[in-house]
């Protein structure tokens, strides 16, 4: 599979997600828009290293453009997963340095890496000298007690330094003791004019504001001090306000696949993985939210999850789920 080739436009784009941004929700989210820059869920180096690589890197053509989000602190390991990755045609790798999990911290990677900026820099220096694509991090705004708007500008010097001249920042800090990683999404305050300051205080950089991003009209703010907005969980559940994006962002004429249309060419789609051993509930689970704040959008839901999990179910799941909509 071959990159995009051409210089990424971020000035929209989907956050990696974890057990959510997979293959199968990436292809589903194209098909709503198709400029919005998509994000894998993080992939450590030691699942690409020693795993299924295949199953971890495979993704669909149409996904471009696509970035990868790696997790890992080793300078070598990631390194070599760069080259990998590379090869593959990913269009972006973005280094996680905001996941507040337990499971990350153990492993060394994720929000911990904040407090050792020096680590950082040299993860996207070796990264840089096995690859061509753009090396980017992702970032909370402190952890703990290291949250002072020094140590911030800081750590992005450093890895600046490195070559990354792309920062997303999720505009809280994380607390990786006391908090869980859902508690870590909504109870340490956003502080978006703090993400504001840092594009002040670095032009040269490329900086995007993510964290509690839900409407078209809070993307439009925030585009007035950043160069671009990522949105998460609310593109997950009410993937439909994507269809706004191509027209209202980037200028498209085209008009957007209603929701029927979207299902369609969806079926289309989890007939072809079917046919390659996938079964129907790995792809069903990331359309439920399609008709949200529809009227029949329950019955919607309802239908596909009491049934795309029988061993039995196929692609006709989705047909009855649409039939029962329509009523």
């Amino acid at each position: 599979m071959e990159p995009t080739g051409h210089k990424i436009n971020r000035l929209f784009s989907i956050a990696p997600m974890m057990d959510w941004s997979d293959r199968h929700y990436r292809f589903f989210i194209r098909l709503i828009t198709t400029r919005a820059l998509l994000y894998t869920e993080m992939i450590t180096t030691g699942a690409i290293i020693h795993g299924d690589r295949e199953r971890f890197l495979r993704y669909n053509a149409e996904e471009h453009p696509v970035a990868i989000q790696l997790g890992g602190s080793d300078p070598d390991l990631l390194a070599k997963c760069a080259t990998i990755v590379t090869d593959y045609g990913y269009d972006e790798i973005n280094l996680n340095v905001g996941c507040p999990s337990d499971r990350v911290q153990s492993g060394r990677f994720g929000a911990c890496l904040m407090a050792e900026p020096d680590l950082v820099a040299e993860c996207v220096a070796a990264m840089k000298k096995n690859t061509d694509l753009p090396v980017t991090v992702k970032t909370r705004l402190g952890i703990d007690d290291h949250d002072s708007y020094e140590e911030l500008t800081e750590f992005i010097k450093k890895s600046a330094n490195a070559g990354c001249e792309t920062f997303i920042l999720h505009a809280r800090k994380a607390w990786l003791n006391g908090l869980s990683p859902k508690e870590n999404r909504n109870i340490p305050p956003l502080q978006y004019d703090v993400v504001y300051q840092i594009k002040k205080d670095f032009p040269n950089l490329e900086i995007m504001i993510n964290g509690g991003v839900k409407t078209m009209r809070e993307i439009e703010n925030h585009l007035q001090h950043t160069d671009g907005a990522m949105i998460g969980r609310e593109a997950y559940h009410n993937p439909y306000i994507l269809a706004e994006v191509d027209q209202h962002f980037y200028g498209e004429k085209f008009t957007p696949l209603s929701r029927s249309d979207v299902v369609e060419q969806f079926i289309e789609y989890a007939n072809h993985q079917i046919e390659q051993g996938v079964h129907i509930k790995h792809m069903t689970r990331h359309i439920l939210g399609l008709f949200q704040g529809q009227p029949g959008a329950k019955k919607w839901r309802r239908y596909i999850s009491e049934n795309a999990y029988l061993k039995e179910a196929n692609s006709d799941v989705i047909k009855m789920a649409l039939a029962e909509f329509i009523q």
